[in-house]
């Protein structure tokens, strides 16, 4: 079966996922030269083998809000592909969640995972429970119910969930408590535990900073440096405060971050104090507008961010936020660098613009993987039982960020994808980490 024929497959039998076929098109699309170079990944089919998840675990969730009240929420585990290493990926808590967006997320994963060079496979869960205006005994009760159910399929050596949106430290403690109870084992079953009792120094940083990094290699390239360049930031949450303070670092000017009301502009740029009281105010789940009475600047209310002038975009919310229009106006207001801090923040319509317009494109499973990096190395550090600095964590970081630029660009460069200097960063990403997951299924055989 050709690439194309399986694409078809895909879309017949998956046509109420979309944001599933979507992930499954935008890979297969750019392996094709792969697949022509390996005959032996069509004979063991490949591809059709790994666009089906190993399973889909479901589950019900029972739990009692303050008032005593029952709730009832969904549940899923999708444990997507073992082949190099335990299933690795997060949980989502959001009323959008449902089985097309976890398997779009652990098929990403997968690769993402793939292109760390650590030995973890894909996967994603999650449950369609909103945090949003829940209570701390609310969320507590809530993840003790969650991970009464899941702990029966995860596993330090079997599958190792992390945090996502709507799941942070606070929320994995709960879990891990639950898990440890039910048990009796303190292993590292999960990431993003607390500094102190299993978790890593630099993880809540880890996906921001690892999407600058990655940045600063594109640029590079291209022999530029990120240091006086305009810089547009969408989300406001853990990943795309931390992009926006690590490009601060470096010499950038951050002149956005937004949320579902709108987007904040500062034409003098942010600065950690800033910053500082931008990460404060959506601890306590405020307004973000409330910013322009303390330092200034603008608020669009019900905008995107992408209607302003920039040179760097780093789109850090949630999975298709950026559309064909919204790319219109990137290329029209100067941008010539977009990062995906989320994971696949632009629709399908909105890569093939910026593309077709050389805009230097970091695709998320690439850009993002500073994160599930830090959580990979989490999981060495529970193993062993020994801790590493913040300075040492930051440094194997860099190091990895720039491994999978250098092995993405070198994949583009040697399947004839890069052009006069232009690199596919999509392709070549996504030829990397699917060629290693697809030597490891041939020596297995058809087990796997």
């Amino acid at each position: 079966m050709s690439i194309s024929q399986a694409i078809e497959k895909v879309e017949a039998r998956y046509a109420h996922q979309p944001e599933f076929v979507q992930a499954v098109k935008e890979v297969a699309l750019t392996i094709a030269p792969l697949y022509d170079a390996h005959p032996e990944f069509q004979k063991m089919k490949i591809f059709e083998r790994l666009v089906e998840p190993d399973r889909i675990i479901c589950f019900r969730v029972n739990w009692e809000n303050d008032k005593g009240e029952v709730q009832v929420n969904r549940g899923w585990r999708v444990q997507f592909s073992n082949a190099l290493g335990p299933y690795k990926g997060g949980v989502r808590f959001h009323p959008t969640v449902n089985q097309s967006v976890l398997k779009f997320l652990g098929f990403e994963q997968i690769f993402k995972n793939a292109l760390t060079g650590l030995p973890m496979g894909g996967g994603k869960g999650g449950a369609d429970f909103d945090p949003k205006g829940k209570t701390d005994s609310e969320i507590r009760r809530f993840c003790y119910a969650f991970m009464r159910e899941l702990h029966h399929y995860v596993n330090k050596d079997i599958d190792v969930p992390a945090g996502d949106i709507g799941v942070g430290g606070r929320e994995v403690s709960y879990m891990f408590a639950m898990y440890k109870n039910l048990t009796r084992e303190y292993g590292g079953v999960l990431t993003g535990k607390g500094v102190g009792f299993g978790g890593s120094l630099m993880r809540t940083e880890a996906t921001g900073y690892g999407a600058v990094y990655f940045l600063e290699n594109m640029l590079a390239a291209q022999n530029e440096s990120i240091e006086g360049k305009k810089v547009l930031v969408s989300g406001a949450g853990n990943v795309s405060l931390h992009a926006a303070e690590k490009a601060c670092m470096l010499g950038a000017t951050v002149l956005t971050v937004s949320d579902s009301q709108g987007t904040l502009y500062d034409a003098n740029g942010l600065n950690q104090e800033k910053i500082d009281w931008l990460k404060a105010q959506k601890a306590q789940s405020k307004p973000l507008c409330d910013y322009v009475d303390v330092y200034g600047g603008e608020w669009f209310a019900q905008q995107k961010p992408w209607h302003i002038k920039g040179d760097i975009a780093i789109p850090s919310a949630t999975q298709n936020e950026v559309n064909e229009d919204d790319a219109k106006h990137m290329v029209e207001n100067g941008i010539r660098y977009i990062v995906e801090g989320a994971n696949m923040p632009l629709t399908a319509e909105a890569v093939d613009h910026i593309r077709l317009h050389r805009v230097h494109y970091a695709p998320g499973k690439a850009a993002n993987a500073g994160g599930v990096a830090v959580s990979g190395l989490e999981m060495s550090q529970n193993s062993v039982r020994q801790y590493k600095t913040f300075e040492e964590i930051d440094e194997r970081l860099k190091r990895i960020m720039k491994n999978i630029h250098d092995g993405a660009a070198e994949a583009s460069a040697n399947y004839g994808q890069t052009d006069n200097g232009y690199i596919d960063y999509m392709a070549g990403a996504n030829i990397v980490g699917f060629k290693r997951v697809a030597d490891a299924l041939c020596a297995y055989g058809i087990l796997n």
